[in-house]
């Protein structure tokens, strides 16, 4: 009778590696017993003398891996292989790019300083255009601020107060001499703490990294410093990047200090939502903006993959990861927005398009709308909120026109995330310092880089095809619309669009019974931030959600 095994052919070197992983296994010979032991994983069916014959390539392979391992590779080095989210046939949008931020009436100093807290960039700007208030003094009000909530949020990781000051009167000298740089000239601002800054410490909220000084500074960084922004504070991200929890503790939500912020970008969205500064830099692998905003009732921009350069971030997932603001307003998004965008020539996956915004837009007219409609109307938690939204959208003009996603098994091709990440911190795994990090349970990332060693080559590359697949018919399905609106979760879609790099804005859109925000999603077409922009900031201008906050942190 013929004997098989249930073979992983594309892991068995590497099956055999994960299940002793912190042992020496060079001279420890890999046997049809080793095979056999490996047979569950993934259902390949091979004879004995089939899985006998592979044992000359699988300890080949295995050499092959030790040589490779020998060599140090940092965080920072990308495969020799870029994710491009382009469908066949897409053409870019060939109108010269045109920002044009909203015409504002005139905007008066508050008489109780507390206010400034929570006004927008673009209030802030006039603020400082019109010389009512200097960079430095905006800068010490916000740092004071962070140093006295930061006690009962966990939002901080590094104050650079020094830097901030520093950073403030050269805004303040330049302003005065008539060099004025634009909105963001003199704003204060905080970033996640995964971008580098030179001459401190870029800890990425873990453990084994919390001493790390990376001696180069983030393209994003050097961009807003060159839009005069000041950066104030390093914020808090979950550990390496997945939750709100850090070597620190949990970052909490300013509207339920029982609660964390959810994460990763947990900092950057509690300190914004409870006012400690005008605006933060986030990332977003599989919701790391969108699910913090949610929680925190701020407005988050997820832009395109490849908008926005990475150089300087570190590393989760190559093909996922992507960079972007998370603010007060949607008009604020598309100001920090306009100022990191663009290719940076070493950030490979980047693509140059054109970014037109017009901040003075007040009608829906031109502009196709959809929304998932199945996901609206199944019955879920925040479906009233939901509702109220797309009425308001009919009320301002808005024909909604029904759409479903592709039907695409989104939540298992996440295992290209899962393998990335684990290849990203392969070290970690190999050197046991995976075992210093603070969360140990199933669902971390510990854990989870362990399993992702048994993801063969063929499966992740399998995936990509099939992500081939889907953003091609995301193409067609989004072909006659501009826009369209989905639940913020609870459905495909945050995962379906992370993994085909499309573009969202999610903001607040109303407010569960306890008194938790609730958010809304507008999604983009490919590169089509603009459009994007406009219909959601429409739609902002006609509520008032993100103009609420947290009662007591309004001293």
């Amino acid at each position: 009778m013929k004997k098989h095994y249930v073979l992983p052919l594309a892991c068995v070197g590497s099956l055999f590696l994960g299940a002793f992983i912190h042992q020496k296994l060079e001279n420890q010979p890999i046997t049809t017993n080793v095979i056999r032991h490996a047979q569950s994983l993934l259902g390949l069916d091979f004879t004995e003398a089939e899985a006998d014959s592979m044992l000359f390539d699988v300890t080949d392979n295995r050499r092959n891996f030790e040589e490779i391992r020998k060599v140090s590779i940092n965080n920072e080095v990308a495969p020799a292989v870029t994710f491009n989210p382009l469908p066949i046939g897409f053409t870019f949008d060939k109108t010269p790019s045109k920002f044009t931020p909203s015409l504002t009436s005139a905007v008066k100093l508050p008489v109780n300083k507390s206010d400034l807290a929570f006004m927008s960039v673009r209030e802030l700007a006039e603020l400082i255009r019109t010389k009512q208030i200097s960079s430095l003094e905006l800068t010490q009000f916000f740092l004071e601020r962070l140093k006295t909530y930061d006690k009962q949020l966990a939002c901080v990781i590094t104050l650079t107060e020094d830097l901030a000051i520093q950073q403030a009167k050269k805004a303040d000298a330049e302003i005065a001499k008539g060099k004025y740089r634009g909105l963001l000239h003199g704003i204060p601002y905080g970033a996640k703490d995964l971008l580098a800054k030179k001459g401190y410490k870029t800890t990425w909220g873990s453990v084994p990294f919390k001493d790390q000084v990376l001696d180069y500074d983030a393209t994003v960084i050097t961009r807003l410093e060159e839009a005069g922004a000041v950066l104030c504070a390093k914020l808090t991200l979950g550990e390496l990047a997945w939750g709100d929890v850090w070597f620190g503790g949990t970052t909490k939500n300013p509207w339920n200090l029982k609660r964390g912020s959810s994460g990763s970008s947990a900092g950057s969205a509690s300190s914004v939502s409870a006012g400690l500064l005008p605006f933060a830099i986030g990332s977003e692998t599989l919701g790391s903006i969108v699910s913090p905003s949610s929680e925190c009732g701020t407005t988050g921009l997820r832009p395109s993959f490849g908008r926005v350069p990475r150089t300087g971030a570190m590393a989760l997932s190559w093909s996922m990861d992507k960079l972007g603001p998370i603010c007060r307003t949607v008009e604020d998004c598309a100001i920090v927005f306009n100022a990191i965008k663009g290719t940076d020539g070493k950030d490979l996956s980047t693509i140059d398009a054109s970014f037109s915004f017009n901040g003075n837009r007040k009608d829906l007219k031109g502009i196709r709308i959809a929304y998932l409609k199945k996901d609206f109307d199944r019955n879920y938690p925040t479906k009233a909120q939901d509702s109220l939204s797309l009425v308001t959208l009919r009320k301002l003009g808005a024909e909604l026109i029904p759409l479903e996603l592709p039907n695409y098994p989104v939540g298992d091709m996440t295992i290209i995330l899962s393998a990335e990440a684990a290849t990203a911190f392969d070290e970690l795994t190999r050197n046991g310092k995976d075992d210093t990090m603070v969360r140990q349970i199933k669902n971390a990332w510990p854990n989870s880089f362990r399993a992702s060693r048994f993801i063969p080559a063929v499966e992740y590359l399998q995936a990509n095809r099939l992500r081939t697949k889907l953003i091609q018919e995301m193409e067609t399905k989004l072909k006659d619309i501009d826009v369209y609106i989905s639940p913020a979760f609870g459905n495909a879609n945050l995962t379906l669009t992370n993994l085909s790099g499309h573009p969202c804005v999610v903001l607040p859109n109303g407010f569960r019974p306890e008194g938790r925000p609730t958010s809304i999603t507008f999604m983009g077409k490919l590169f089509g931030e603009g459009k994007l922009l406009e219909v959601a900031k429409i739609y902002q201008d006609a509520t008032d959600f993100h103009k609420k906050h947290p009662e007591w942190l309004k001293k």
